[in-house]
């Protein structure tokens, strides 16, 4: 009976105990929003709205009311170099850096911010002053990853391999492939300043670090061929189809010229009708067309285009068909007389020009990982700047 009439008499005092809290909380949550200047939520509203530039108007207001407000001035500095402004961002972050009660995390996040504004703006040696200075704490990864980027903008190879390895360590992921890449653009480096030992040894690395890098025996093929050793050159060309058959393409050219040079042109078309019988004929098709119009002639061509046709029908082995047979037609006519073409003649020369009209830029290169299409091979990426993401084949991709 006692307990029963103590709880009766909690009840009441409980209730106005959470009234009371509810009653504070309610009252500062109000005082908070208060303090807030209408600018804040003006600008929320309109990033919401994706409508950037006001929101930014609005966020200047609340800077210029509020200047300790440090979160609100790295998202309006963030702003500005989204949207290109990258002096008014450099202006917002410098203020940050050098304020002097700004707490340490923050001064180091302005650091990275201002490193970011600097590549931006193309200001190369002030971006990686800011970000040298970030070398340990919180922001050394994103830092290097910055610099990285810079190294490979200023084609800086050699720091590029050594920021690369330490990120290795940092990140726990695998860049063997761009330190590979990178041995290999200071091996093309070193060729093309007549320095082939150099060269030599850069792709011998390139080799260790990623031993399923393609480029490497290509260039190495690049450097017999300049010492005027064109076995050996063809031995690192065509020992890429043990490795990765679908980067013959890219040799071929350099294969032809090889045997033409010592006089074995039909091992390089033998070379070329063998590998137009597989996955690789489109990539082929034209270097075998050349080879073929240049050795045998032009009837030897239309042949070799009509089988073509029949075996993987595509629109560049119909134009090639309808070339070849046009040069034979003017093969065919009389030397030193002007005749008049006939009807067939006119017709096949009006396919062919059409053809050539739809062909001529028809075939690309295509990016994997962001669609860049491209008439050359890269590899890298002109549009996301990564490395190896070009297949080595070439897409008719309409449109």
């Amino acid at each position: 009976m006692m307990f029963e009439t103590w709880w009766l008499l909690a009840l009441p005092l409980v209730f106005g105990l959470g009234w009371m809290a509810a009653r504070f909380d309610l009252r500062q949550l109000m005082s908070e929003q208060g303090a807030l200047p209408r600018s804040y939520f003006k600008g929320l509203n309109f990033l919401l709205n994706e409508q950037p530039d006001k929101a930014i108007d609005a966020f200047v207001e609340v800077a210029r009311l509020d200047p300790e407000t440090t979160e609100l001035h790295f998202a309006l500095g963030a702003l500005f170099r989204r949207r290109g402004e990258t002096e008014r961002a450099i202006r917002v972050h410098q203020n940050l850096a050098t304020r002097p009660d700004i707490p340490d995390p923050e001064r180091e996040h302005a650091l990275y911010e201002l490193g970011q504004d600097f590549l931006r703006a193309g200001l190369l040696d002030r971006a990686e002053e800011s970000l040298r200075r970030l070398m340990s704490g919180p922001y050394a990864a994103s830092a290097k990853r910055v610099l990285l980027e810079l190294y490979e903008v200023e084609k800086e190879w050699s720091k590029a391999i050594d920021a690369a390895r330490e990120l290795q360590t940092l990140d726990q992921k695998d860049y063997r492939v761009q330190i590979a890449q990178f041995c290999c653009e200071l091996a093309q480096d070193a060729l093309q300043k007549k320095k082939p030992e150099e060269a030599i040894e850069w792709l011998r690395r390139a080799r260790e670090e990623n031993p399923a890098n393609v480029r490497a025996p290509i260039l190495l093929g690049d450097v017999a061929a300049a010492a005027a050793d064109l076995p050996g050159a063809l031995q690192h060309w065509l020992g890429i189809e043990s490795q990765d058959a679908a980067y013959l393409p890219l040799v071929a050219d350099r294969v032809v010229k090889a045997y033409a040079t010592l006089g074995e042109q039909g091992k390089a078309l033998q070379w070329l009708h063998e590998l137009l019988k597989g996955k690789l004929a489109p990539e082929l098709l034209d270097t075998a067309y050349r080879t073929e119009l240049e050795v045998n002639g032009p009837e030897a061509a239309t042949r070799l285009m009509r089988e073509q046709l029949r075996r993987q029908p595509t629109l560049l082995a119909l134009t090639r068909y309808f070339e070849a047979q046009a040069a034979e037609g003017q093969a065919q006519a009389p030397a030193g007389t002007e005749t008049a073409p006939d009807d067939k003649s006119q017709e096949t020369a009006a396919i062919r020009d059409l053809l050539q009209l739809r062909t001529r830029n028809l075939a690309r290169y295509t990016c994997r990982e962001c669609g860049f299409r491209a008439r050359l091979f890269y590899w890298q990426c002109p549009g996301c700047n990564r490395w190896e993401t070009y297949a080595p084949r070439r897409s008719e991709a309409l449109g």
